[in-house]
């Protein structure tokens, strides 16, 4: 076990309050991490343990501290005003600082008496017990049902009925009907294949210089834009 130094230093910086409820819990704050091993924590425990009998303590070194419980609320009084602020001293090592605070009162835990539900964290109800990640155990008497197959029809009609139309490939004038209106009424969908055309095919095989108007530019001729009319005087 390594030479521990625990002394307390009273400072009027650190002076408590008047008046402050009383309280059987402790703090012991800005402890570092690497101090969480068994003979610097059991030091510290049997410290404390002087100014009276200790019913819980808890080192959480993922918050840098510890947590002491009581059995008398004047024994914790009597440590908060003794040990805070803390010097703690280790070989080769430059002396830490560490403070006491009070904390909110806590239950007394037993070993001969079990602990009282209210003290403890509840499952959530059985409603909400399957939204947590990962969920808790099924309820008792619960059973697994055989769940139905998939949906075997997962299309609509109307597309089923397009799609067949496509496969037949059912043609009007060069184009493809995919959904026709019913009665003239509605919309209609068509698909026209540009690649059958055939003066299409005859422009790719016309050579074209570099400077000179390209063939299919030729054969395209836009419509003329109709000429306003003109009032006559």
């Amino acid at each position: 076990m390594p030479d521990i130094s625990i002394l307390t230093q009273r400072a009027n910086s650190f002076a408590s309050p008047k008046s402050t409820q009383p309280t059987n819990s402790l703090v012991i704050t800005q402890v570092p991490r690497t101090f969480f091993q068994p003979s610097i924590i059991n030091a510290l425990r049997d410290h404390f343990a002087t100014y009276g009998e200790i019913n819980q303590w808890v080192p959480i070194a993922s918050f840098c501290r510890i947590i002491l419980v009581y059995y008398a609320e004047e024994a914790a009084e009597v440590a908060k005003n003794a040990c805070d602020p803390l010097i703690l001293t280790l070989p080769h090592r430059i002396p830490t600082v560490l403070r006491v605070y009070r904390s909110e009162p806590n239950p007394i835990f037993s070993p001969s008496s079990p602990t009282a539900d209210e003290n403890l964290l509840r499952p959530p109800p059985i409603e909400k017990n399957f939204l947590i990640s990962p969920p808790g155990s099924p309820p008792i008497g619960w059973e697994q049902i055989r769940e139905e197959p998939p949906n075997a029809t997962p299309l609509a009609d109307d597309l089923i009925a397009a799609l067949h139309k496509l496969k037949l490939q059912e043609r009007r004038s060069s184009r493809e009907v995919l959904l026709e209106p019913e009665e003239g009424v509605g919309v209609g969908v068509y698909v026209e294949d540009c690649d059958m055309n055939d003066d299409d095919n005859d422009a790719e095989g016309v050579d074209w210089e570099y400077g000179c108007p390209s063939p299919a530019r030729l054969r395209w001729k836009p419509i003329a834009t109709a000429m306003p009319p003109m009032r006559v005087r």
